[in-house]
């Protein structure tokens, strides 16, 4: 053998990094690689994705915050009585508005977002998306010292910060491929969780930071800048491409073809989309129902801390007795907790509706960490189904799992453009969230029971996944 042969098959030894940081050969099915190297791989891997994910769900959810200071203060004839920072004085349908856009945008982009991987690369796009944050926070920073700027505007810049939701469905969708099956819950848990508590640190960040100096509300986008440009510099320097991953659009689009898919992806609309909406809308709530805009500012993160670290614990409890179970309990401990939550509208009980909301928060990260084990779960069942057990077909079903990830984490994330608007519409059509919540109540009790039907009744093909 030749220098130059032995160097192309040390090449393709599992593990090895080569160019551009690209892994030609990954097997962390391989117990003996995987012990050996293959899990520090992993774990480095997924450490720096938290980092930038983190990032990425700070920047999407800034304006949930920031828009807390921007409300005006209006009597019942529907004239401003006071305005809010810097001139400011949105309505709480435009709050609600911008909120909701800015959610919107990112589970649309979560779609370009999870063919991004296969394209580019995980490492060489997490590069990519965390330089995108510039535009989001650079923008947020100019436009709040212009309160004269047309709403249509300020909705356009708002809109940006999708660019930060956009990055969840990649990172999910790369470090699926690190992992081996027994380990994903655990390991996309984590990744999540880590992303997810971007949103409390940045609900309780921003509060700080606009308090200090003159920057006021710029403080909120100027103090992400740096921050993402550290997570790009991180990501370049510490993470990894893995070929497996690169690969053509087919697999994703062939997991469109399973209704699993859109039956999780539904799923997923009561879990993380309920998180990610409730995120969003929990700080306004406080402001606009209970007229309490301190306790918005003070404590508005801990319903998005609490549900950021449950998510990986469903995970686990997912990996140990099944997904589905999990799944289930988490939709009726939603239920009830929006019903408690109704009760405590009803009666200006601002204690219980926060209570309420705290045992919601911890329910969706439950769900999201369990309906996210479910994903490869399923797909493994299809491929047993398939009864075609060669390396070809079951790196196909794994890159259709990881498809699948990213469109279920799209379709999932619309929910947090939907639950802004709903109780911009009960607010404005009846005065009162209280329809906004009943409504949430029953499409949790329907998702429990279509995760009964599919997942866990006897009989049913996909049992106990």
């Amino acid at each position: 053998m030749t220098v130059s042969d032995k160097a192309a098959v040390e090449a393709l030894e599992p593990g090895v990094i080569g160019k551009g940081r690209w892994i030609e050969r990954w097997e962390p099915e391989n117990t003996l690689f995987w012990e050996a190297r293959g899990k520090s791989i992993a774990f480095r891997n997924l450490v720096f994705s938290i980092v930038a994910e983190h990032i990425g769900f700070s920047v999407w959810l800034l304006w949930s915050i920031v828009v807390v200071r921007m409300y005006g203060t209006y009597d019942d004839a529907g004239a401003l009585v006071t305005a809010g920072a810097n001139g400011w004085a949105l309505t709480a349908g435009q709050g609600f508005t911008l909120l909701a856009v800015a959610s919107g945008v990112g589970a649309f982009l979560r779609v370009p977002y999870t063919f991004a991987v296969p394209i580019f690369g995980g490492r060489n796009w997490t590069v990519i998306s965390a330089l995108l944050l510039l535009i989001p926070t650079l923008g947020l920073a100019w436009v709040v010292q212009h309160p004269e700027t047309s709403f249509g505007v300020l909705v356009a810049i708002a809109a940006t910060a999708g660019f930060g939701g956009g990055n969840f469905a990649s990172s999910m969708a790369n470090i699926s491929f690190f992992y081996p099956d027994k380990e994903k819950g655990w390991a996309l848990g984590l990744n999540a969780a880590g992303g997810n508590i971007g949103v409390a640190v940045a609900q309780k960040l921003v509060p700080l930071v606009i308090g200090i100096g003159a920057l006021g509300l710029s403080a909120a986008g100027l103090v992400y800048v740096p921050l993402a440009v550290a997570a790009a510099i991180l990501a370049f320097l510490f993470m990894d491409n893995l070929r497996e991953a690169k690969a053509d659009p087919r697999p994703t689009a062939a997991s469109l073809q399973h209704g699993h898919t859109w039956l999780m992806a539904f799923l997923y609309i009561g879990t993380f989309g309920s998180f990610i909406g409730y995120s969003a809308a929990f700080p306004t709530l406080l402001t606009v129902v209970f007229e309490r805009s301190d306790i918005a500012l003070s404590w508005g993160f801990l319903g998005a801390l609490i549900g950021s670290l449950s998510r990986p614990y469903g995970g686990k409890l997912a990996d140990r007795v099944g997904g589905a179970i999990i799944t289930v309990g988490a939709f009726v401990v939603m239920a009830i907790a929006g019903l408690t939550a109704v009760i405590g509208v009803q009666n200006e009980s601002l204690g219980l509706f926060f209570a309420s909301f705290m045992v919601l928060f911890f329910a969706t990260g439950i769900g999201n960490g369990s309906t996210y084990r479910m994903i490869p779960s399923i797909f493994g069942r299809l491929h047993q189904a398939k009864g075609a057990d060669t390396d070809e077909s079951r790196l196909d079903y794994k890159r259709q799992a990881a498809g699948a990830v990213g469109i279920i984490s799209a379709v999932g994330a619309f929910g947090g453009f939907a639950i802004p608007f709903i109780y911009k519409i009960a607010k404005e059509q009846s005065g009162t969230i209280v329809p906004a919540l009943q409504i949430y109540v029953v499409v949790f009790l329907v998702m429990a029971a279509l995760t009964w039907v599919f997942y866990l009744r006897k009989g049913a093909t996909m049992r106990n996944v």
